[in-house]
């Protein structure tokens, strides 16, 4: 087996191991380092030895030993520590037990609620899930939200010390709470996966990394929840918003829009399977969630087989039904983009106006590319050449200052 193939082998059993171990002896955050340091030692074993026979069996085994090394290192935890050593016997891990292997999708899926747990920020659910699930590294997860290494740490930290301290115990959330948890972990996964197709801040437009975690997670959730339309519809987004990624950047990196964009190097095959699932999510009776909305407008793009032939009227009705589920102004800002596309440029100026004066909007680079483009259709070019530049001037990413920039100075040689 290649590195690579061993790799991908333990980000699949990582969420299984840590699953298996919570849902026997909880100590979520001393389960989660004794997995960590599992895997370590797999890395460093597994090129000379060969992949054992049962690859998790071996996991949790290590794993064990060294969860119960640690809680024996807490002496004010001496009692808990003795009963848990007591109730591992030393021929138990050879193979993990039936209903060990019946519930390794389900403990995934719990991690995932319990990672998005509503006592933690949105910073750190998505920092818990990335670790927990995602199988990153904490430097990984720093260099991918350009924090330091130090500052990532004491955050998964203090993530895993609020989840102790709630008692949550490692089951699904009973039905109750499970449509607010499920809100909060989707939401978490869409965040994982714009950073990672748009990101937010630093030298490249897309970290491949997080948009392609983002995917499998919602792959998971999909496998396991596929009568859940907002699941469905969010799988959908990922991967019709993911399709055009190949054609999304130039050779040296710049941005390219979409209308643009050569829709030939699209990956015709998420766009099908993108398609496919929102077709058959749509009509199952509910009214379509946000991420349906999404995902539908996401298919309209990419049914399109030139940016001339997109269906601006369709767009901008699905984002006018989406803005009146949502009070989400980047909701607006695009309902205004595909009102000014489809019923001429003033109309959709006449709605930014209104937005203006929404503080969340002040500091976004997007009010300002958005109003520049309608102006610049509209025929105000000084105008426009204002917008791009302050917009510019506000976006985090060097691809994206270049191709605002370089908006600018077109309009300007003109």
């Amino acid at each position: 087996m290649t590195d690579t193939r061993t790799e991908e082998l333990l980000r699949t059993l990582a969420p299984q191991v840590l699953g298996a171990l919570v849902r026997r002896y909880g100590h979520f955050d001393t389960a989660e380092d004794a997995v960590q340091e599992a895997l370590v030692a797999a890395t460093a074993q597994w090129p000379e030895t060969g992949v054992p026979h049962d690859p998790k069996a071996w996991l949790i085994a290590v794993a064990a030993r060294r969860l119960i090394d640690l809680l024996r290192t807490e002496q004010a935890r001496r009692r808990r520590e003795d009963a848990v050593a007591q109730a591992l016997p030393s021929d138990q891990w050879a193979f993990p037990a039936v209903e060990d292997r019946v519930a390794d999708a389900d403990d995934t899926l719990i991690l995932l609620f319990l990672c998005c747990h509503p006592a933690l920020a949105p910073a750190s659910q998505i920092a818990l899930t990335l670790r927990a699930v995602g199988g990153l590294t904490t430097a990984e997860i720093a260099r991918a939200f350009l924090v330091p290494v130090d500052t990532m740490t004491r955050r998964i930290s203090r993530a895993k010390r609020t989840i102790k301290s709630a008692g949550t115990p490692f089951r699904m959330p009973l039905p109750q709470e499970r449509d607010a948890r499920l809100a909060a972990v989707l939401h978490v996964l869409y965040l994982i996966f714009t950073e990672g197709y748009a990101a937010t801040a630093g030298p490249d437009l897309y970290r491949t990394d997080l948009s392609a975690e983002a995917i499998r997670l919602a792959r998971i959730m999909y496998r396991l929840l596929d009568q859940d339309d907002e699941v469905a519809g969010l799988l959908a987004l990922m991967l019709l918003t993911d399709a055009r990624r190949p054609a999304r950047a130039g050779p040296h990196g710049e941005l390219i829009p979409m209308a643009e964009q050569d829709r030939s190097h699209w990956d015709r095959s998420l766009i099908t399977e993108g398609i496919a699932l929102i077709t058959l999510a749509l009509p199952r009776g509910d009214p379509p969630g946000p991420y349906q909305l999404q995902a539908a407008i996401a298919a309209v793009h990419d049914e399109a087989a030139t940016a001339e032939d997109t269906d601006w009227p369709q767009i901008a009705a699905l984002y006018t039904a989406l803005h009146a589920l949502t009070d989400n102004p980047v909701v607006a800002l695009n309902r205004a983009v595909a009102v000014g596309m489809s019923s001429g440029a003033e109309a959709g100026l006449a709605m930014l106006a209104e937005l203006e004066t929404d503080g969340r909007l002040g500091a976004d680079h997007r009010f300002y590319a958005v109003r520049a483009h309608l102006r610049e259709l509209s025929g105000a070019d000084s105008d426009a050449i204002s917008d791009y530049r302050h917009a510019a001037q506000l976006t985090g990413t060097v691809p994206q200052q270049r191709y605002l920039n370089s908006r600018a100075d077109r309009l300007a040689a003109r």
